[in-house]
């Protein structure tokens, strides 16, 4: 049998698994073993974490202790339980200003966001349809459209934009065929946060193209002034569906848990497609996250850990020469990458990112899509508030000794 021959296209073919492409993560991976084995002693400071660096709040943890002993919760969950969809509404209320959504058709749970942007295609996308996606940019909806025989048309964040995408700028021709349009706000890597005006044409946009907006709102709460959610201004609960995740609000990245909300129609679609890919999430997780959802106290107390952090990594950064200034939201610095060090020039984000770790242990994440920046994540590791200064002082000596040109 030569099972060579069976893998699909989609995940190279008779190719997959031969070819010696590297994603840069696993560059990142390796680099920072070779850096561990040539300095044993010297700690690695790794600013390329994406996920939170502190445990889900006590309230919630305290939930899950109950509810996994309760033989209630054991079983399928299907599309979600009830107590979630409510908590989820009256989260959207209390932050968002949405208050009217109906938590039995509007919200459909999502074993975390990732799998839910993975269905969105199959919901929408034919053959030879288009989905419009900013870059840089998570990328599993796009994978799922070229997946399913449809097109990806990247639009590109500039910093000259703001990060916010060119409408203008979008081909007519790929309007005429494109059906979803990928959008991330507060947004990774970049930092930017969303605005009405954004928001509002980002509305108008898809009434006039006929489009719908996915809007991933996994840093939603991780604003660095008021939240805004695209489902709160004029129009946006007809042309968009809103993607919500605990994981990064709450400090419970790989509880696997969110939601999708928007229209009863839009939502069915979503549920339908779900219903025959998962069974839901253990009901306990859900019941657990009931007791935080929509807590302000709670999400505002994890917001002020992260903004605490990146004002003290922008000062850092400034001082070494990086063009850093406080992101609009998410836990993320996103600055132009240095164009060398001493003798050697870098001539891609990566290059740079590869000389920080193999020669100052140093870890960040290159983005190289639309010009060369460096992400600066402020999840690192540390003990205390008291640890942070120690770890933030020690990244400052490094980044001066390895004398960086811009």
């Amino acid at each position: 049998m030569d099972v060579q021959t069976l893998f699909a296209e989609r995940i190279g073919g008779a190719k997959f698994g031969t070819t010696n492409e590297i994603y840069k993560f696993e560059k990142i991976k390796r680099a920072k073993a070779a850096a561990r084995a040539a300095r044993p002693g010297v700690e690695l400071l790794d600013f390329g974490v994406g996920e939170p660096d502190q445990i889900a709040p006590k309230p919630i943890r305290k939930a899950l202790k109950l509810a996994v002993d309760d033989p209630a919760n054991r079983g399928y969950a299907d599309n979600g339980i009830r107590e979630f969809k409510v908590a989820a509404a009256e989260y959207m209320a209390k932050f968002f200003g949405v208050t009217d959504l109906n938590p039995d058709t509007e919200i459909c749970h999502s074993i975390g966001s990732k799998p839910a942007l993975a269905m969105m295609p199959l919901c929408f996308i034919n053959p030879g349809d288009v989905a419009l996606v900013t870059v840089p940019g998570y990328p599993v909806l796009a994978t799922h459209t070229r997946y399913l025989g449809g097109d990806v048309v990247k639009v590109p964040l500039t910093r000259e934009n703001k990060f916010y995408p060119d409408l203008d700028a979008i081909d007519p021709a790929v309007l005429a065929r494109a059906k979803l349009f990928y959008v991330n706000y507060p947004n990774n890597p970049t930092g930017a946060a969303p605005t009405e005006e954004l928001f509002d044409k980002l509305i108008a946009f898809a009434q006039k193209h006929n489009i719908l907006i996915v809007q991933d709102a996994a840093y939603a709460t991780l604003v660095y002034g008021q939240p805004l959610s695209i489902l709160s201004r004029p129009g946006g609960r007809e042309v968009a569906l809103e993607l919500h995740s605990m994981s990064k609000s709450y400090n419970m990245t790989g509880w696997r848990l969110g939601f999708v909300a928007g229209a009863p129609r839009l939502v069915q679609a979503y549920a339908e497609v779900k219903d025959n890919v998962d069974s839901g999430q253990f009901k306990a997780i859900q019941l657990a996250a009931c007791a935080g959802v929509a807590d302000k106290a709670l999400a505002d107390k994890i917001k002020k850990h992260y903004e605490r952090r990146l004002k003290k990594l922008v000062k850092v950064l400034k001082t070494v020469g990086f063009k850093a200034k406080m992101p609009g939201g998410t836990f993320y610095l996103y600055v132009p990458a240095p164009k060398g060090a001493g003798s050697v020039v870098f001539n891609t984000a990566e290059d740079a990112s590869q000389y920080l770790i193999r020669e100052c242990s140093i870890s960040t994440v290159p983005w190289d899509d639309v010009g060369p920046f460096l992400r600066f994540s402020a999840t690192f590791e540390s003990k205390d508030k008291q640890d942070d200064d120690r770890v933030i002082a020690e990244l400052e000596q490094r980044l001066l000794k390895a004398a960086l040109k811009f």
